[in-house]
């Protein structure tokens, strides 16, 4: 089993960073703003056998990190079923996750991502104030992510 304090190489943190344009890949808060700091999160968690390979690897901040730990299932809020955790290198964003009408609060569109947004706690109260404070600021939600830019 892996150390637990091994490192992903600076190059492949980069590299991870960058695609997810510097934003946590769970609560999409950007790390320049962000109240946390941000780490490489193993999808599939070391622990679970999970490589450190960039297929494997999310950019996110230590509050959503520290949420997932080891997690890759998660109760359905709705149902209660077991439901795996949002992969965002197997799955769109946007399929699973949508933006309140004010902007601050993230709505799971699919029992995938209400059970995401429960065991990360996507809207906890300092990533919602920061939310408000970045749509003052002209800087949320990320265009990729808005209603606009996936036409719905």
């Amino acid at each position: 089993m892996p150390s637990e304090y091994e490192r992903v190489p600076t190059a492949l943190r980069r590299d991870i960073a960058q695609q997810a344009k510097n934003r946590c890949e769970y609560c999409r808060c950007p790390d320049a703003f962000s109240p946390d700091s941000f780490t490489v999160d193993h999808i599939k968690p070391r622990q679970l056998g999970g490589a450190t390979i960039a297929e494997n690897l999310a950019w996110a901040c230590f509050g959503c990190n520290g949420r997932k730990y080891t997690r890759t299932v998660y109760p359905d809020p709705q149902t209660g079923q077991e439901i795996a955790l949002f992969n965002p290198r197997q799955q769109i964003w946007a399929e699973h996750f949508d933006w309140s009408e004010d902007l601050t609060q993230l709505i799971g569109r699919t029992p995938c991502g209400r059970a995401t947004i429960a065991a990360l706690a996507l809207n906890r109260p300092g990533v919602a104030n920061l939310r408000r404070l970045l749509i003052l600021a002209g800087l949320h939600p990320p265009d990729e992510y808005s209603k606009v830019a996936i036409n719905l």
